[in-house]
């Protein structure tokens, strides 16, 4: 029988083998990196951080007895808090125990202090404990007056406020007079614990939730499910991709804090047909993916592994993105305004902790509850009885709306390949449900044409700089406009080019009204040239000179005439570029030599790609890392433990000493002297000594290393297998 455990450090120390691996499966992070000891282990296990994880892994039955164990006076029984809790608390306990929240001292259990003061003063709304015993048959005594003020403080909160503790009414008075309140302040009472506990008739919660409610939904078929899933996995794709084109053109300016400005994701938000809240969640999924960035003069364009991205199928584009949705920590519900501060996309306020594992939660419930389009509601309640720490109910719905868009639902129920996604599985049977690409559109006579499937790559690359995206769906239908085709000439494309194109691709004729408009817009484009002087604006057509210097629209780029076909302003190229095309004009840049300047097909960041970090929970170890685990802490408080009775040898007597182990195939001890002069214990198994180095299986990580001969201080035998369980027993 081992002797009563004083502390957390000790309990540890005696718990079998199987009961240190359980404590490491059930908490990760115990693990990176294992603990030198048990004393070490004790203090990371009761650390602030490793605490909060532990409670973000257990559910809301498991969290009130934790708020029931920290109300109690400790040491506790288990009879006393199956007292106050349920019959049913008995099985937990044990389980509370392996996860170390709770630790034995002989037959009763305490509590970690760090934990108390993480479930806080007033674990379960009860107050303070009482500094003398309280004679609970005045309860029996309460006049009416005085019941209305218990029945508010029974359940929490337990203190209330009056105006003068020195005048607190009948009602009060008498409470505070017999005992049953406590002043703590001049202003404000409480309820005792015991007291309350009395008063909620022996236990601590009004209810012990030891399971989970069922969901409510709507039963689906799946076929229906997976119809609507690969729709929205066929669009998202598309959205990643015309907005990293949309970039490319027409790049925008990050925000002095990082981001994209409101305006900028307004007009992205038009140009891919869906609302800003939309648009900001795919600009931060391509940001995720490290496939746009904020470039080193502030410019948001997309990268290059943006280009490799197109490259690859379907099935891996989507999985590359959606895999890290699946463990960020950022949160895009939250872009817009959050009290009187705008939350940008791609900005450094995203970042929210817990939020993967809501994430997770919330599709795991899906994944348990197959063909199901769930309640709301019902939803938030089962992920709030999962992750009672970390339940939010806004982040469950945006869950929700992020998992539809992206293709792991299908009218709010988990599709097959959200399922195939969530099980690992490595094929997701994405490439075989989406239909097939097509190589060819058809033009309508009013400057429309209809794509009647998703367009190859290369030709949906070509149609989005030439024209605009009017409607999705099973087809695509394009816009031929004024801008779209300069938007074309503006890429280095000539007039003969875009229609030589557009007649090769179309399986109906090119009609004239469109071959008119594409040779009109070519014909004009470039007449009228911007460059830098600060910038200047030249045109041989003097008429069209006059006509932008009388130009009310044009009065705040403070234009000057300083010769008949030039004017100069002091606003940026770029800045007078984008206005003069707003107002209906059509210019074009040129360098300082007068060469006519074309943007590039592909516009991409200077900058390496910086997706944020993935800040995302720890992942149970396997079995082979588990048992290294326990075996270090071992191996460590053996270490420890003989560490100052280790002789110093000499050179001559070591290499006798390691000799004489390595013929015997006995395990030592050494004290080793490290590179920057430090000196630690090694329990080592010798295998070989050669060129005053000795070769040895380190018995803490179990790989095999060497070690200088000048360097081992000192050497001493190690305890044998039956040695050191005797020790452990003492």
């Amino acid at each position: 029988m081992s002797t009563v455990a004083i502390t957390f450090a000790d309990e540890l120390r005696a718990r079998a083998d199987d009961a240190l691996a359980s404590i490491f499966k059930l908490r990760p992070d115990l693990v990176s990196p294992v603990p030198n000891d048990f004393s070490a282990l004790a203090a990371r296990a009761t650390s602030t951080p490793s605490l909060v994880r532990a409670l973000d892994s257990i559910n809301m039955w498991h969290y009130q007895i934790i708020e029931a164990a920290c109300a109690l006076p400790e040491p506790f029984k288990k009879s006393e808090i199956v007292a106050v809790t349920s019959e049913e608390t008995a099985f937990a306990l044990d389980h509370l125990w392996q996860m170390g929240l709770l630790y034995k001292e002989g037959n009763n259990y305490r509590t970690p202090t760090n934990l108390k003061m993480l479930i806080g003063d007033e674990p379960a709304g009860l107050g303070p404990i009482a500094v003398k015993k309280f004679d609970f048959s005045i309860l029996k005594e309460i006049p009416k007056v005085s019941e209305e003020v218990l029945a508010k403080l029974t359940w929490g909160p337990p203190r209330g406020q009056i105006g003068n503790i020195k005048k607190p009414g009948n009602a009060i008075g008498w409470l505070l007079d017999n005992g049953v309140l406590v002043a703590l302040d001049s202003n404000t009472v409480a309820l005792p614990r015991d007291v309350a506990i009395k008063l909620r008739g022996g236990k601590i919660h009004k209810d012990m939730v030891s399971k989970a409610p069922n969901l409510i939904g709507k039963e689906v078929v799946q076929k229906q499910i997976d119809l609507a899933a690969i729709a929205n996995i066929s669009t998202i794709l598309r959205w990643c991709e015309e907005l990293l084109h949309n970039l490319s053109d027409e790049p925008p300016m990050a925000l002095r804090t990082g981001g994209l400005g409101v305006r900028d994701l307004k007009k992205i938000a038009e140009h891919l047909g869906i609302d800003e809240t939309c648009s900001g969640f795919v600009a931060e999924l391509c940001y995720l993916g490290g496939l746009l960035v904020i470039d080193s003069d502030d410019q948001i364009l997309p990268t290059s592994a943006f280009d490799i991205w197109l490259t690859k199928s379907a099935e891996e584009r989507w999985y590359s993105l959606v895999v890290l949705w699946l463990d960020t920590s950022r949160v895009s519900g939250l872009i817009g305004k959050i009290s009187d501060k705008n939350v940008a996309p791609i900005g450094p306020e995203l970042d929210r902790a817990g939020a993967s594992l809501i994430r997770r939660s919330t599709l795991k419930v899906l994944q348990d509850n197959p063909r199901l389009t769930p309640d709301i509601k019902s939803l938030q309640e089962i992920v709030k009885w999962i992750n009672p720490q970390r339940a939010n109910n806004d982040y469950v719905e945006w869950t929700l709306r992020e998992a539809e868009w992206l293709g792991i639902t299908g009218q709010g129920a988990l599709s097959t390949f959200g399922s195939n996604l969530l099980s690992e599985k490595e094929e997701l049977e994405i490439e075989s449900a989406l239909p097939k690409p097509v190589d060819h559109i058809l033009i309508q006579a009013d400057n429309s044409a209809v794509a009647p499937g998703p367009l190859t790559p290369e030709l949906a690359s070509e149609m989005g700089t030439i024209a605009d995206i009017e409607s999705r769906g099973g087809a695509t239908v394009y816009r031929f406009s004024d801008s779209s085709i300069r938007r074309g000439l503006d890429h280095g494309k000539t007039g003969d080019q875009i229609k030589t194109f557009l007649s090769k691709i179309s399986k109906t004729p090119m009609p004239q009204p469109l071959e008119y408009l594409i040779t009109d817009i070519a014909k004009r484009h470039g007449r009228l040239r911007v460059g830098s002087a600060h910038t200047y604006i030249r045109c041989e057509d003097e008429g069209l000179v006059q006509q932008i210097l009388h130009d009310k629209k044009c009065e705040h780029l403070r234009l000057r005439k300083i010769a008949p076909q030039v004017l100069v302003t002091d606003f940026e190229l770029a800045e007078v570029i984008g206005e003069l095309r707003e107002f209906g004009y059509l210019p074009a840049a040129e360098n300082s030599g007068g060469v006519l300047l074309s943007q590039p097909n592909l516009r991409r960041s200077k900058s390496r790609p910086k997706p944020p970090r993935i800040i995302s929970e720890f992942t149970a170890p396997k079995d082979a890392i588990v048992t290294a685990a326990v075996k270090t802490i071992r191996a460590g408080e053996r270490s420890k433990k003989v560490e100052p009775i280790i002789p110093g040898t000499s050179s001559n007597e070591t290499l006798a000493l390691i000799n004489q182990y390595i013929n015997e195939g006995k395990s030592l001890i050494i004290s080793y002297a490290d590179n920057n002069g430090g000196v630690s214990n090694r329990i080592i198994e010798p295998i070989s000594i050669s060129l005053g180095t000795l070769t040895a299986r380190d018995e803490t990580s179990d790989e095999i290393l060497q070690f200088r001969i000048p360097r081992i201080n000192g050497v001493a035998p190690s305890l044998t297998k039956s040695e050191n369980k005797a020790d452990l027993d003492l």
